[in-house]
Order: C-alpha cells, then sequence, then structure tokens
C-alpha cells in the first residue's frame, strides 16, 4: 500500500479522528455514491460512549451536506437540460414531488430514492433552505433511531467485540 493511502487511513483511524471521518462518510453516503455511514457512525459510539450526541450531530451535519450537493446538482442538471421526456411513472412521481414540495425532503434517509430525491427536488427548484431543514430532519432522526436501535441490540459491539 503506496504512503500517503496509509497515512491517510492512520488520519482517519477511529476513535483518534473519528467525528471526522464520520463527517466525511456521512457527506459522501448522502451522494449518489453507494456508501453506507451506519457502521462509522455505530463505531465511533461503541469506541467513545461519552461522544454519542456529537457524532449524531455531526453525521447528520455530513449527511445534510451531502443531500445539499445532491439538490443543487439537480438544480444545475435543470438548467443545463430544456426538454426531458419521462414515463408515465415519472410523470406522476413529479406530480407527487410537486404537490408535497421540500416537505418530501423528509424521505431523504431513506435508503436508494433518498438521495436522488434530493437531487430531484433542486431540479424541481423547489426552495433550498426549506429542502435542506426538512433533509436535516430526516437524517437526524435515521441517525438517532438508527444508532440507538444498534447499541441496544448489539450491546456488545459488532459480533460481541467492543
Amino acid at each position: 500500500m503506496p504512503d500517503w493511502l496509509q497515512h491517510l487511513l492512520q488520519l482517519l483511524a477511529l476513535p483518534e479522528y473519528g467525528l471526522s471521518t464520520v463527517a466525511v462518510v456521512s457527506f459522501v453516503s448522502a451522494t449518489l455514491l453507494p456508501l453506507g455511514s451506519e457502521p462509522a457512525v455505530f463505531g465511533l459510539v461503541k469506541l467513545n460512549p461519552d461522544l454519542f450526541w456529537p457524532t449524531i450531530l455531526v453525521a447528520t451535519a455530513g449527511n445534510t451536506a451531502g443531500g445539499a450537493l445532491d439538490w443543487w446538482m439537480g438544480w444545475g442538471t435543470n438548467r443545463a437540460v430544456e426538454r426531458v421526456r419521462h414515463s408515465r411513472v415519472h410523470l406522476k412521481a413529479l406530480e407527487w414531488l410537486e404537490r408535497l414540495g421540500p416537505k418530501a425532503c423528509l424521505l431523504s434517509w431513506l435508503p436508494g430514492i433518498g438521495d436522488p430525491l434530493c437531487a430531484v427536488a433542486g431540479w424541481l427548484r423547489m426552495p433550498f433552505w426549506p429542502c435542506l431543514g426538512y433533509m436535516a430532519v430526516g437524517k437526524f432522526l435515521r441517525f438517532l433511531v438508527m444508532t440507538a436501535g444498534l447499541l441496544h441490540l448489539f450491546p456488545g459491539g459488532w459480533f460481541g467485540v467492543s
């Protein structure tokens, strides 16, 4: 392994740089890239129980920032593409999103559809700040429920290793 990569991995290692790792992983996982942030969040909280709330808040902020990037990508796509043809299913989904407005971004926490939903909200030119607020609420509740649930299900850590 190259020295620079080894050094980077050491910098991001849990728990010494845990919050920064959670921030980066949460941000990247909220973009359209397939990556989950729950293992990093759970791992840091398991290793440092006193960092429960800071971890939840950092994960929420990172994930919300990634959702904001998705929104801006969608907004930019709308500007770049004047006309797009949609199937009947797509048209119904767009009507549903337009009817819900920024509140649809509460569903940004859903795996598989949450991140593209943020991009579509930008593409539809929904108001940025209300969308960001709803994204933050949805993502905060996701991290809170997921982390608390995992701590309850795995009190000894993953596979009994703490």
